[in-house]
């Protein structure tokens, strides 16, 4: 259950990190990845069965 939670709350902060305005623009895909990166340990953890 905790674990589903997670993986909704990252995901949904993967799409908030995605450079759409313009102040945002010159950030790059480096927020997107970060988020992304850590969304795939956790995914990684959960087949692995240690969350």
């Amino acid at each position: 259950m905790l674990g589903t939670i997670l993986i909704v709350i990252l995901v949904l902060a993967l799409f908030g990190a995605l450079p759409r305005w313009s102040h945002s623009r010159d950030w790059g895909y480096y927020p997107t990845g970060g988020v992304g990166l850590i969304l795939f340990v956790v995914v990684i953890l959960l087949v692995l069965g240690r969350i």
